[in-house]
């Protein structure tokens, strides 16, 4: 557990780097369930790629009817480039029945609910109940999990003993932009593969960084 002073300096420089709050990086038509379908396809792909098919995604299927009735080999033939596509075909159709039937169209706040629609997972879960209901969330992607790592936040690769440990010491309200902001910094400084260690504004708070920081 890191200390009071130590989050409270995070917290502050990463609002101060990254101040944009309210920001998800999958692009959507502006309907909750597009989100929710774009998060299922965000899984082992980049937002980028996501956003490039999702437009066309969302042509072919402009409501969520459409998308129950969608024939699975069209659907798959649109979501190809995101990997995966035969499974994420089914959840996808799936999970539109699903809303449809059980939640009259629309998408349920909890997560037990959520977490019952074919494909949906905790991390999905939580970014929707963080962007779409404005629930306070911790959304554990690829980078909130190494990044957090880093930083001592954690000492699990479990996504679920991460969450946890963040909700522990995060304070509730930094909870959701806490996301997007590690985003943020994994894409333009800290990169797993050639971290910019020299140029880390976040460097005092990194416990594997090789420059030397002041104890905490």
């Amino acid at each position: 557990m890191k200390s009071k002073e130590y989050i409270d300096g995070l917290m502050a420089r990463l609002d101060e780097l990254y101040p944009v709050d309210g920001l998800c990086y999958l692009e959507y038509g502006g309907k909750p369930w597009q989100l929710l379908v774009a998060t299922i396809l965000s899984a082992q792909c980049t937002d980028s790629r996501v956003n490039m098919v999702t437009p066309g995604l969302y042509a072919k299927y402009p409501a969520l009817e459409d998308l129950a009735a969608a024939d699975i080999t069209e659907l798959e033939d649109i979501i190809k480039p995101t990997g995966f596509y035969h499974s994420k075909a089914v959840h996808i159709i799936e999970t539109a029945r699903v809303l449809l039937d059980k939640h009259g169209g629309g998408l349920p706040r909890s997560m037990e609910s959520l977490t019952e629609l074919p494909g949906v997972g905790r991390k999905t879960a939580n970014l929707i109940r963080g962007f779409i209901f404005g629930i306070p969330s911790i959304i554990v992607d690829t980078h909130v999990k190494r990044i957090s790592g880093k930083l001592g936040l954690t000492r699990s690769d479990d996504p679920y003993r991460i969450e946890m440990d963040l909700a522990r010491q995060l304070p509730e309200e930094h909870w959701t932009r806490y996301n997007t902001q590690i985003i943020a910094h994994g894409r333009t400084v800290c990169p797993a593969r050639s971290p910019k260690c020299g140029a880390c504004r976040l460097a005092e708070f990194c416990d594997s960084n090789i420059f030397p920081s002041p104890s905490r």
